[in-house]
């Protein structure tokens, strides 16, 4: 079974991933080792789509049991399409951007003020990158089962809402 997991920044999507590699058996894939060529500090320099895309693919293929965080909105139908269950994440902004704040914190010794400004605005769409509403729009036209799970719910009972949701796929 190959599961995505998206949402907006500091929604889980990666702590979920991880959680359900781990109990399910399968290899956690984060779409951001793909869009973001490696630099320090990171997140600095975008792979060129195409070789995002071939990589993400071949990434994905390699696996059974594929489990993929993050956003791939405009990656392209091959991979945009090439799940049998996706989990939309969605968490109030100000617990977000907290976390956000931390994991920051924790990696690097600091927080970028314009990256935490950009994350705030998500339910609002920002200008540029991840917004609900390109989300909604997206998860509308695909193809498998959608599973939203609303609110700062435990890794435990997200874990659980996943694995009864893949129960009926």
């Amino acid at each position: 079974m190959r599961i995505h997991i998206t949402g907006a920044s500091g929604s889980g999507t990666s702590t979920l991933a991880a959680a359900l590699a781990h109990t399910l058996g399968g290899r956690q894939i984060d779409a951001d080792d793909f869009y973001w060529l490696p630099t320090t500090p990171p997140f600095q320099a975008k792979r060129d789509p195409a070789e995002r895309l071939a990589l993400l693919m071949a990434e994905v293929e390699s696996c059974s049991r594929p489990i993929v965080s993050g956003s791939i909105v405009g990656w392209g139908a091959d991979i945009e399409d090439a799940f049998d269950l996706i989990v939309f994440l969605y968490l109030d902004a100000a617990v977000r951007v907290q976390r956000l704040r931390d994991r920051e914190m924790h990696a690097l010794g600091h927080a970028d003020p314009a990256f935490l400004a950009w994350a705030a605005q998500y339910d609002e769409g920002p200008p540029v990158g991840r917004s609900l509403a390109k989300h909604r729009a997206w998860l509308a036209a695909r193809r498998c089962p959608v599973l939203e799970l609303h609110g700062d719910l435990s890794v435990a009972e997200r874990v659980a809402a996943v694995s009864q949701a893949k129960g009926g796929c």
